[in-house]
């Protein structure tokens, strides 16, 4: 069956030709495939484009009417052709990014007016939440994942370590005593992370990846690092925060890191990730360039802390 966008195509330069042979040279087919595109539409239509005659070649006047429909959707074509080609070298149009609450707010939203000046042709949806969300379902172009992927056949590009650190105010370590050890992580108020894909809000991890477990207690669980980082600097126990959220506290002194006798999980990174696409949008590649150069080589809130 032959392909009816050709066959459009095809007719097209015929009219345009006056002549089945120069609508072939113009369009590097055969005569006789040419002619089977123009019969092929005859007989789709039940009637005749073009008057032919041993010497000459017409168009009908149903050839006309048809012609005039032909080329608006020829035209249609290419201009759609156009747009999706100008997307996949020019940044534009509208680009829906996911990204966790906390991150999202202190660390993304900030930078978007510098985004938006280098890119005034695209526009930024920025979903803010902590649900593991499907990309293709739910119509993300990219999100912003933290801590350890899970297999997936998303690609994945890494744009800076995601640090952990336990830490307490002055006051509360001088009411309390400071942990030196993950064993006397036993002994305090620890204050639990409820959505953390690798633990759990009574047991958190070290080890280089995360293959030492501890139990811990407190009387305080969250969905939320902002709300344990306020309930932390106001002595409430300890908090397992990730950088992005405490870096400022760690340098004033509000808050003091706990170095303790195991090591911080390694393997955990702030990704980008998207669906798997040979050549993905210009808009999606520009985003993640841009935080990738700005969360290198250093991100900025671990900037001076290590």
């Amino acid at each position: 069956m032959l392909d009816r966008l050709t066959s459009l195509e095809v007719f097209a330069k015929v009219a345009a030709n006056g002549s089945l042979s120069g609508a072939a040279r113009a369009m590097g087919l055969s005569q006789t495939m040419v002619t089977k595109h123009v019969a092929s539409l005859e007989a789709r239509l039940g009637t005749k484009l073009f008057h032919r005659t041993t010497r000459r070649l017409s168009i009908t006047e149903a050839g006309r009417l048809y012609l005039e429909s032909s080329e608006r959707i020829l035209a249609d074509m290419e201009t759609a052709d156009a747009a999706v080609a100008r997307e996949r070298v020019e940044p534009r149009g509208l680009l829906r990014v996911n990204v966790p609450v906390v991150f999202g707010t202190r660390q993304i939203a900030p930078l978007m007016a510098e985004f938006s000046e280098r890119h005034p042709e695209v526009t930024l949806e920025l979903g803010l939440n902590d649900r593991l969300v499907d990309l293709a379902e739910e119509g993300w172009d990219l999100a912003i994942r933290i801590g350890k992927l899970r297999d997936s056949s998303m690609v994945a590009r890494k744009l800076a370590p995601n640090r952990l650190v336990v830490c307490a105010t002055p006051s509360y370590l001088a009411k309390h005593g400071t942990p030196r050890s993950v064993a006397d992580l036993a002994a305090h108020n620890c204050l639990g992370y409820t959505l953390s894909q690798q633990a759990s809000a009574a047991e958190w991890l070290f080890g280089a990846d995360g293959e030492i477990r501890v139990q811990v207690s407190g009387n305080l669980r969250a969905n939320n690092g902002d709300a344990l980082r306020a309930a932390a600097l106001a002595g409430l126990g300890l908090a397992r925060q990730p950088t992005f959220i405490i870096a400022d506290d760690l340098r004033a002194g509000t808050l003091v890191a706990l170095p303790l006798d195991q090591p911080e999980i390694q393997s955990s990174a702030v990704h980008a990730v998207y669906l798997p696409d040979r050549r993905p949008p210009a808009k999606v590649r520009a985003f993640i360039d841009f935080l990738a150069a700005r969360f290198a080589p250093v991100a900025p809130w671990d900037r001076g802390l290590f």
